[in-house]
């Protein structure tokens, strides 16, 4: 055990600590400086860590200049719908390998995790040309599908890992009064899940939301763009940056992830450690 009442030890924890929030939370205070800072001062060649001249012209041109509106409704329709159907396919799939008894069900859910193991770059090329075939490039719908097919396998194994502590004997009890499977999942297994499921929704609502390279990709069309690529495409190019611009609707995009979060987090940090110990 590691003692923390000795001085020395508290020096080298407190100061592991200071280093560790240094290091997650410096480049968000530095977006945050730059966005307050005029685009003179943001190319200074020794920069400053704090404005010197504070100005919000860089939010109200993120806010009035962009589409950045369209951006962030492409985004809630992509992650949402994107996260709602993970939620749902994840949780019986989890479900029928957790609680059912059938040859090769291991075996498929391995399958299912080995996806994981590919690079995202390797599953975008083999779903680029499946996506064409069937018409779903530039479509909204082709984007989710793409979100559903890298989340699901990590959002199926939480689930599982979740459903393996829940008691069989409530299962048992309910089939023995007579109810069916659908009754028993919906009315006696969902509600004692929820921490899992906003775990596996906030999971793939966020890496839907912070997506790059799979909407940058299958979307061409400005007025189907995503925040990712409607920012980096509005505000950086080959003639002229706009750091100052670019990291004030950065900060804008964010905080629909920030308040998710903040709301669910009590059910975000019950579902991560419901499958850490068994019951």
């Amino acid at each position: 055990m590691f003692d923390l009442r000795s001085p020395l030890a508290k020096l080298i924890f407190f100061g592991t600590m200071a280093v560790m929030a240094l290091f997650l939370f410096f480049p968000i205070f530095w977006m945050i400086s730059t966005s307050l800072k005029s685009e003179g001062e943001i190319f200074v060649r020794i920069p400053t860590l704090l404005p010197q001249d504070w100005t919000l012209k860089n939010y109200i041109n993120a806010l009035t200049r962009d589409d950045i509106g369209v951006y962030l409704k492409n985004s809630l329709i992509t992650a949402g719908s994107g996260a709602i159907l993970t939620t749902a396919l994840a949780t019986y799939a989890a479900f029928s390998f957790a609680k059912y008894r059938y040859r090769g069900r291991m075996p498929m859910m391995y399958l299912m995790l080995s996806a994981q193991m590919f690079p995202f770059a390797v599953l975008l090329i083999s779903l680029y040309p499946l996506l064409q075939s069937f018409g779903l490039l530039n479509t909204h719908l082709g984007l989710i599908i793409s979100y559903i097919v890298f989340a699901l396998p990590s959002a199926t194994y939480m689930m599982y890992s979740y459903f393996a502590n829940l008691p069989s004997d409530l299962i048992e009890a309910a089939r023995a009064d007579g109810a069916g499977d659908l009754t028993i999942i919906h009315k006696i297994i969902l509600p004692l899940a929820i921490p899992g499921l906003v775990t596996v929704g906030l999971y793939a609502f966020m890496w839907a939301w912070n997506d790059l390279l799979y909407a940058l990709t299958l979307i061409s069309s400005k007025e189907l763009r995503t925040i990712g690529p409607g920012l980096l495409l509005t505000h950086l190019g080959e003639s002229r940056n706009d750091w100052g611009a670019a990291m004030a609707a950065s900060l804008v995009g964010s905080v629909p992830v920030i308040v998710a979060f903040s709301i669910l987090q009590r059910f975000f940090i019950q579902g991560l450690t419901a499958g850490a110990v068994k019951s």
